[in-house]
């Protein structure tokens, strides 16, 4: 028994294209092939808006790499998200994969190479925790194929790197917020995609969980070479995980690149409204100091 929810977040996973080989700092060849997506000359928007809610010429997601969305509400970052899943055509441009437009690859397809964590999910309360995970196998295998070794060590690893493994006979509707994302985070990593994204997965969890999310990008990130993009509101806790940040303002990227380079005084004032200052050498990242919010 599956929620629509559950639907939603199997038909959101996408993407199949040709590996590549991502060249380290050192200029030795990876190991593990990453995936690189990217987004060329978009204009998007929803059937209910007359203008695009988001444009840009180009806009990166590097393989291998943990890259953080960043912005006020309203700025446009789960927009392109979404279109970055397929999970909205836009009306200008394409999104690649690896160079293979996601527009032309089927559900279970894409599925196998991406997958998507949206802001909401719902599931059946009954349904247990380890239930809920398996749903995560499902573009590994034909309707009527039964779960296999391949699909139980999968479950396991995901329920493992998302810390729910002592959770795994509990019903969902049981769970307290954070253990809910970890739980839906969990499914999405028994996918085991080359790209994972993630709508704002941090959103209304307690600091704990906050970080206990954010550890398990990382690990997953550094350990399995998972090429990440996440949407978080906390810029503090963006500057601190990600490899790259993109920064928008008004459906438009205001800049890109690693944190200690875009993270500035100027972009906290020109993009989030804030005074504040920053401390662009502290050990793990931007440090931001805010003092006060400006007029618009």
């Amino acid at each position: 028994m599956t929620g629509d929810s559950i639907q939603r977040s199997e038909d959101a996973a996408q993407v199949n294209a040709e590996r590549t080989d991502v060249e380290r700092d050192d200029e030795t060849p990876s190991e593990t092939p990453c995936t690189h997506l990217r987004g060329e000359d978009l204009a998007i928007g929803y059937p209910t808006t007359e203008q695009p809610v988001v444009e840009c010429e180009r806009v990166d997601i590097p393989a291998g790499e943990v890259t953080a969305l960043v912005g006020p509400n309203g700025s446009g970052k789960s927009t392109l998200l979404k279109a970055m899943a397929k999970q909205l055509d836009p009306d200008r441009g394409h999104v690649l994969l690896d160079g293979a437009a996601i527009r032309d690859l089927g559900t279970k397809e894409l599925a196998r190479r991406l997958g998507l964590l949206s802001q909401e999910n719902e599931a059946p309360g009954s349904l247990t925790v380890e239930d809920l995970v398996y749903h995560g196998r499902y573009p590994h295998r034909s309707f009527f194929e039964s779960v296999n070794d391949e699909d139980e060590q999968a479950v396991e690893r995901a329920l493992e790197l998302a810390g729910v493994t002592h959770l795994r006979d509990e019903e969902v509707g049981n769970l307290s917020g954070g253990q809910k994302q970890l739980a839906w985070i969990a499914m999405v990593l028994a996918q085991d995609t080359d790209v994972l994204l993630l709508d704002e997965p941090t959103t209304y969890l307690d600091l704990h969980h906050q970080l206990r999310v954010m550890e398990v990008i990382r690990t997953l990130n550094s350990e399995r070479d998972v090429t990440v993009a996440v949407v978080l509101h906390d810029i503090g806790q963006a500057a601190r995980f990600a490899d790259n940040l993109i920064a928008m303002k008004d459906g438009e990227l205001y800049d890109w690149g690693p944190p200690r380079k875009v993270v500035s005084d100027e972009l906290l004032r020109d993009v989030f409204r804030v005074d504040a200052d920053v401390d662009a050498d502290h050990p793990t990242g931007p440090h931001i100091s805010p003092h006060r919010a400006l007029d618009d």
